[in-house]
């Protein structure tokens, strides 16, 4: 079973999450503040962060930053009573493959696990590299790179960007995309999660590679 890091200061909520992960099975590592969270993301092997973003110490997102810059491919969940638009964005720029919202429901919590680990798993499957107009799309590091040009993508910016590759003949729906990248039903999510990690998206990508968007129709990725 995958290992997951729980990174939260509250006592109670901490200790509910672990005994709920280890009685379905997963290895659970924790920690309680920001220090120590920031030296476990960064020493220890696991397959998911939970991360609360209010610590003592280190913030959130300062463990975020940090693994950015030397573990660009670890997934990360948010788990954060500050629900505000701004900090959902910055989570998600920072690399955050999702951004869950205090009070959750066990179902959710674990539905979202489910999702983030099971696309993990799916993009390990694929080729580890990917030639797209002269870059190399690296599954094993997150980046898209060529000669001395690297550009780090999140674990979902990668994932949606190769999904947009693979279908770069058409426009693609929200709601595909929702479903095949979120892995969630559309009819029963309401966010701008696609809108936002496009546009995170558009500003890390080279000048040859455009996203471009057709009203009413969906997203293409246009190559040189």
């Amino acid at each position: 079973m995958p290992t997951i890091l729980v990174v939260e200061d509250d006592d109670a909520i901490r200790t509910a999450m672990v005994d709920l992960l280890e009685g379905m099975g997963y290895e659970v590592l924790s920690a309680s503040d920001g220090e120590s969270g920031l030296t476990m993301a960064l020493q220890r092997t696991y397959h998911l962060l939970l991360l609360d973003l209010v610590l003592p110490g280190r913030s959130g997102f300062d463990i975020l930053r940090e693994l950015r810059q030397q573990k660009p491919g670890q997934a990360v969940i948010i788990l954060s009573a500050r629900g505000q638009e701004e900090d959902r964005i910055k989570g998600l720029q920072l690399g955050a493959d999702d951004y869950c919202v205090k009070p959750f429901s066990v179902k959710e919590l674990l539905a979202r696990i489910d999702a983030v680990l099971r696309r993990t798993h799916e993009r390990r499957g694929l080729a580890d590299r990917t030639e797209i107009a002269g870059y190399t799309l690296d599954s094993l590091t997150n980046t898209l790179q060529r000669d001395v040009t690297t550009i780090e993508l999140g674990e979902r910016e990668f994932t949606l960007l190769t999904y947009l590759y693979q279908n770069r003949a058409r426009a693609i729906a929200k709601d595909e995309l929702l479903q095949n990248v979120w892995n969630v039903r559309p009819e029963l999510t309401g966010s701008r999660t696609v809108e936002m990690h496009i546009a995170n998206l558009r500003k890390k990508l080279p000048a040859e590679l455009t996203i471009t968007t057709t009203r009413g129709v969906g997203y293409q990725l246009h190559l040189p």
